[in-house]
């Protein structure tokens, strides 16, 4: 998928590019910069010394030498005061200025770390918030994997706010998901002694004087003519009927243009599920609509996966940000949306 969050240690990244958290002059600081350095070796120092003082928000490129990516990029993250003081801008064109130094050299693939949330002191919410904004802009108009690395999950944090919205609502689901799984038998019981009861005498059927509930069924049939078609042709078929084009929606829902090719040269195709759901997603389509969606590939949302519940919370609230999502994800240590 173009931007994934994956808990790893950066130096063992194979990638074109590895990002590296620099200090303004060229000596090895800590933290990222100083295990960079170690596993590179003595070389990367060298190089980084023929760059000399290097600018907060600015990036520079040197050979990667023992590392397994071609290139280390060298950029200085903006301590944090207060937030008044445009750390925000200068902590984005930190990860802008890297992308664009990446795409210049020929690169298709990068990984950061999460630049400034660490010594210093930018916090983890806008430190993700910020690094995902830059690299969607990139991604607009760019082809590239990008890697948002993250050494250990407590480092990553969500608004908190959203994280205890989300937790609340998977608690919810999983209690009426485990009430449903101990009452259903009673439940499809009780519904069959009704649907047997027959009249007596003058008396009214009791199962006509008691209103079984019912569920409108609401599905794609309203958008597309045509039932019957494969995810594929579903999906495309969707695209046009959106008004959208092909690139729109595959950079919304995070997949790359190889593996659209793939689905859309291929009837047949039969996508994972989480790519499944981030077309869904890219398509805005609402509760009802993803679930005939995803059942065209086989899937269906069951409230047993946090996965699903949670890609339920944003669909519910017609919030489709695949990045969001993601993040979300990946703090509740479910799998991402896309590829």
């Amino acid at each position: 998928m173009p931007l994934e969050i994956v808990r790893n240690d950066i130096t063992k990244m194979q990638v074109d590019a590895i990002v590296n958290t620099a200090n303004p002059r060229p000596i090895v600081g800590r933290g990222v910069d100083r295990a960079i350095h170690q596993a590179a070796g003595k070389e990367l120092l060298t190089a980084r010394k023929k760059i000399g003082e290097l600018a907060t928000g600015m990036a520079a490129i040197t050979p990667a030498f023992n590392l397994q990516a071609k290139f280390v990029i060298h950029t200085v993250g903006p301590v944090w005061k207060d937030g008044k003081h445009d750390e925000r801008g200068v902590l984005s064109n930190c990860y802008s200025n890297s992308l664009q130094l990446a795409a210049d050299n020929g690169c298709t693939s990068i990984a950061f770390p999460l630049i400034s949330a660490g010594v210093y002191g930018c916090p983890s919410e806008i430190a993700i918030a910020v690094a995902t904004q830059a690299i969607r802009e990139f991604l607009h108009d760019h082809e590239m994997e990008v890697y948002l690395v993250v050494f250990d999950h407590k480092a990553f944090k969500i608004s908190s706010s959203l994280f205890d919205d989300v937790q609340s609502f998977i608690d919810e689901r999983y209690i009426e998901e485990l009430l449903d799984e101990e009452y259903r038998g009673v439940y499809c019981d009780r519904r069959r002694i009704l649907e047997d009861t027959v009249c007596l005498g003058n008396e009214a059927p009791v199962a006509k004087a008691i209103s079984l509930p019912s569920k409108k069924k609401s599905s794609l049939e309203d958008l597309l003519a045509a039932v019957d078609d494969t995810f594929s042709e579903a999906l495309l078929r969707l695209i046009d009927v959106k008004g959208k084009t092909d690139p729109e929606v595959y950079k919304k829902a995070n997949v790359d243009r190889k593996l659209f090719s793939k689905i859309r040269n291929n009837p047949a195709y039969k996508p994972s599920k989480s790519t499944a759901l981030a077309f869904a997603v890219a398509l805005e389509l609402n509760l009802d609509e993803t679930k005939d969606f995803i059942s065209r590939a086989g899937y269906a949302l069951s409230h047993s996966s946090k996965a699903d519940i949670i890609v339920e919370y944003f669909i519910q609230r017609a919030e489709y940000d695949i990045f969001t999502i993601n993040e979300t994800l990946f703090t509740f240590h479910q799998p991402l949306l896309g590829c």
